[in-house]
C-alpha cells in the first residue's frame, strides 16, 4: 500500500480542499470518483494530481494574482507622493481627502481611478491614512491656552 504523506495544516479552504482531492485520489486512485466525492471537476482534480507529482506538495499552493498593471509609472507616483506630502494639510483649514487626490490625479496625468483605489495607491507609497483633526483657519492658540487657565 501506497504511504500517503502528511500535508501541512492550513487555513485556507481552497488549500485545503486541494489537499484532500490529493489525499484522497492516493487512497483510491480513481480521478472520477475523487471529483465527483469531493464536488470538484475531474479537470481540476487532473490539474492537482498531476502538479502534485510533478512538482510535490509546494505545486498545490495558491499562486497569488497578479491583476493589472497600475496606470501610472514609477516618475508619476513619485509625484503623487510629493503633492500628497506637501498638500496634507491646507493653510486655509481642512485636509487633504481621497476626493482631492483622485481629481488630482485625473487631471494631472490624464487617469481614471476609484476612490479604493486611490487608497490603495497611497498605501503602495507607504502612505498612511490616518489623518488627525483639521484646525479652523480662525482658531487662536492663545485663547485655547486661556481657556486651559480657566478654573473649573
Amino acid at each position: 500500500m501506497f504511504n500517503i504523506p502528511d500535508f501541512p495544516y492550513t487555513r485556507d479552504a481552497r488549500l485545503k480542499t486541494r489537499y484532500q482531492v490529493v489525499r484522497l485520489f492516493l487512497k483510491v486512485k480513481n480521478r472520477t470518483a475523487v471529483a465527483q466525492a469531493t464536488g470538484v471537476s475531474r479537470r481540476l482534480v487532473n490539474e492537482w494530481v498531476t502538479a502534485y507529482f510533478t512538482d510535490g506538495i509546494k505545486a498545490l499552493d495558491i499562486k497569488k494574482q497578479p491583476g493589472r498593471p497600475c496606470a501610472l509609472i514609477l516618475k508619476q507616483k513619485l509625484q503623487l507622493k510629493e503633492y500628497v506630502c506637501k498638500h496634507a494639510v491646507k493653510d486655509e483649514g481642512g485636509r487633504l481627502i481621497g476626493e482631492d487626490i483622485r481629481d488630482y490625479i485625473r487631471d494631472t496625468f490624464d487617469v481614471q481611478y476609484k476612490l479604493n483605489n486611490v487608497y490603495r495607491l497611497l498605501h503602495e507609497l507607504n502612505l498612511s491614512w490616518i489623518t488627525s483633526r483639521s484646525k479652523h483657519p480662525k482658531q487662536s492658540i492663545e485663547a485655547q491656552e486661556d481657556f486651559k487657565k480657566f478654573p473649573l
